[in-house]
């Protein structure tokens, strides 16, 4: 290996934004839209047995709920990279949050399961634009270093808004009922829409994008085979396909509904538990960002481990003898559970090195992808399973196990390739500091 000066690894990148209050103030507003997104987006987690009794539906009809929802969420995700390298943050974010907005207010208003499941599918297109563009305006306003804290802090306020939606819109729900909690909820993409009009900005002052070419589908296609093509970027995806869905089907559906009905409690006391999985996550997350921002080693191990710990945990209380499982068992299996949104977080952090600044869009929606595909199979696995059972959760939260064991296989299968290019990109960004003239 070449024997580079120190001072060559510590340089900044050229036009490396330089952060600051402007820079909190602009993100927070994109944040502020991703916040109010997951609250829309994890509100059928605390109204899912309302949903059965307002609908008159099966388990797999509720699942579809949010498969449809996953669905159209995950299927746009490149179009959204796409959409965002080429029209920016501000735009794509106000139709996100046009989007969102109408399709809550919709499912205030559905008088029949048909347009119910069409409002969350318009939710989850609006969803969909959210997430992407926040990672985006981090690296547009922050300098890269601070890249996966920045990440950890975006996620964590979308796990405020489950902490919202798990609290206050479950007291709205049973207090004001059905049509006056969601549609007073929809005032808040209002709010927020406003607020990305009024205040976000692409980029700071003298450090705006190359401009891109034309983009016709051949340069579409070049665009995805390329970001496709590196090893970090399938990596990431992955990685997020196996950590982040056993959380999000717990919290997104049907972790109300074991609790309550498998495990025996009140929806008071589960309705806590889930809370539980939020506050873990919250603090989890911040905890994770630290360590990958000073460790880049530390990825793929906090990544498996927390695989192997939700396993174990799922294992545990699935398995457990002579009945319900013991609430100690219940609050570890949450604490667990809150690691998975910090840990999906870190496929970000090995397709974001792996790709150039014009191509972070779409390979930010490729890994986007993973845990929402993964989250989407195995919602209706359960739904499909609890209903062929006649409601056996032990058996319908077997897909958990599959789909893990098929991510981690993935994560094996390409954790060498990802790490040799990443070396060579390393290096040669190195040569060029160095090249770079004073």
């Amino acid at each position: 290996m070449s024997s580079l000066p120190r001072s060559a690894v510590s340089v900044s990148r050229p036009g490396d934004p330089p952060g600051g209050r402007r820079a909190l103030f602009v993100w927070g507003v994109g944040v502020a839209v991703y916040f109010v997104a997951v609250i829309f987006r994890t509100s059928l987690g605390v109204a899912g047995l309302d949903a059965v009794e307002r609908f008159h539906v099966s388990a797999s009809a509720l699942s579809t709920f949010s498969i449809l929802q996953l669905l159209v969420y995950a299927g746009m995700q490149i179009p959204v990279g796409l959409l965002v390298d080429r029209l920016g943050t501000r735009k794509v974010l106000a139709i996100g949050a046009v989007l969102f907005t109408a399709g809550q207010l919709g499912f205030a208003l559905s008088p029949s399961y048909g347009t119910a499941l069409a409002a969350r599918a318009l939710l989850g297109c609006g969803d969909a634009m959210t997430f992407i563009n926040v990672l985006r305006l981090g690296g547009r306003w922050f300098p890269a270093r601070r890249g996966p804290l920045i990440a950890q802090f975006a996620a964590l306020a979308g796990m405020a808004g489950n902490l919202v939606s798990t609290l206050l819109l479950a007291r709205l729900l049973h207090g004001v009922g059905w049509t006056a909690a969601f549609a007073g909820s929809a005032l808040a993409g209002v709010v927020v829409l406003v607020l990305v009009l009024l205040f976000l900005k692409d980029h700071p002052e003298g450090h705006e994008p190359e401009p891109l070419p034309h983009q016709g589908a051949a340069y579409v296609r070049r665009q995805i085979a390329a970001a496709w093509r590196e090893p970090g970027t399938r990596l990431g995806l992955w990685v997020h396909f196996t950590t982040q869905f056993p959380a999000m089907v717990f919290l997104l559906l049907w972790g109300l509904p074991f609790l309550v009905e498998a495990e025996g409690l009140t929806r008071t006391a589960a309705g806590e538990l889930l809370t539980l999985v939020v506050v873990s996550n919250m603090v989890i997350g911040p905890v994770y960002g630290q360590i990958v921002a000073r460790h880049h080693a530390a990825r793929l191990p906090l990544a498996l481990g927390t695989i192997v710990a939700t396993a174990v945990m799922w294992a545990a209380t699935l398995a457990h003898p002579g009945g319900p499982a013991p609430m100690w068992l219940l609050v570890a299996l949450c604490v667990v559970l809150g690691a998975c949104g910090p840990a999906s977080m870190i496929g970000f952090d090995f397709a974001r090195p792996a790709n150039p600044p014009e191509r972070q869009g779409t390979a930010s929606g490729i890994t986007n992808m993973g845990g929402f595909i993964a989250s989407m199979t195995a919602l209706l696995a359960t739904g499909v399973l609890l209903d062929g059972t006649g409601g056996d959760y032990t058996v319908a939260f077997s897909a958990v196990f599959v789909l893990q064991a098929l991510g981690v296989s993935q994560i094996l299968r390409l954790r060498g390739r990802a790490a040799r290019r990443e070396r060579e990109r390393l290096v040669a960004s190195r040569v060029e500091t160095v090249h770079v003239p004073a």
